[in-house]
């Protein structure tokens, strides 16, 4: 399928949506929004997928809001935000599949909310994440101060959004908001290639580690203990159960369908 301002493609069982406004480093305009949204549900619904990778065309991942762009459909910034990006950033954290980022050059304001959306991150060496939002006496939107606080804490998180500073590949590592960098020539690959690994786990179990990792977020431990035990018992016995224990016993790999 064609969209106008991303670029879908499969490859075995991983989908690539690349961001494809490289003329405006694939800032978001309300096009891009729709298409973005589309792609995902694609991915999402095609049961030959198993792992979705999510990158920018050109010189960056994106730089955020098209500031330029004529072509909104919301009346206001509360309706963009809800409306416009709100359902592609819960497609990325609310579908079954791992979806990784692979950060190429600059993920600046919602942009870098796409990209800590996702559950895995390879960032370029050269890359990096900005929240220049107090430069514009805006704040960080698209929940990035959620993002933020859940994986660096509260202090960290605030001091990144007022301060504005370009986070580097190496300070993201540190602070994990990434989880491997490679050199720009290799992201693209490197992403896919570990989308390829991932596609070779088990679905099941993936699906659900990746519903109670999210659940946990904003859940306590008892609660986060009892959705543990009522998913392991619902998947219990299950065909990836039974074939990951057969091939363990036969020592090979396992062949999950």
């Amino acid at each position: 399928m064609k969209f106008e301002t991303v670029i879908y493609e499969t490859l075995n069982s991983v989908a690539t949506i690349s961001f494809n406004r490289p003329e405006v480093r694939n800032s978001f305009n309300a096009q891009m929004t729709a298409d973005v949204l589309s792609a995902l549900t694609l991915a999402e619904e095609d049961k030959k997928i198993r792992c979705v990778v999510l990158t920018g065309k050109g010189l960056g991942f994106s730089a955020g809001a098209d500031l330029s762009a004529r072509d909104s459909v919301w009346e206001n910034t509360e309706q963009a935000l809800i409306q416009g990006y709100m359902p592609s950033l819960k497609k990325i954290m609310n579908m079954p599949k791992p979806v990784i980022s692979a950060i190429n050059g600059a993920a600046a304001g919602i942009g870098s909310a796409y990209a800590m959306a996702c559950d895995l991150t390879v960032m370029a060496e050269d890359a990096y994440i900005l929240q220049a939002f107090s430069n514009i006496g805006l704040i960080p939107d698209g929940g990035a101060n959620w993002f933020l606080t859940n994986t660096v804490g509260y202090k960290l998180a605030y001091q990144i959004a007022i301060e504005g500073e370009r986070l580097g590949a190496s300070k993201c590592l540190e602070l994990g908001l990434v989880n491997k960098i490679v050199p720009k020539d290799q992201l693209l690959d490197s992403a896919q290639e570990w989308g390829v690994r991932l596609s070779e786990r088990s679905p099941l179990s993936l699906r659900h580690t990746k519903e109670v990792m999210r659940s946990a977020l904003s859940s306590n431990y008892d609660e986060v203990f009892k959705l543990e035990a009522k998913i392991q018992n619902n998947i219990f016995g299950s065909p990836d159960n039974i074939e990951g224990i057969k091939a363990f016993i036969e020592k090979r790999p396992p062949n999950f369908k």
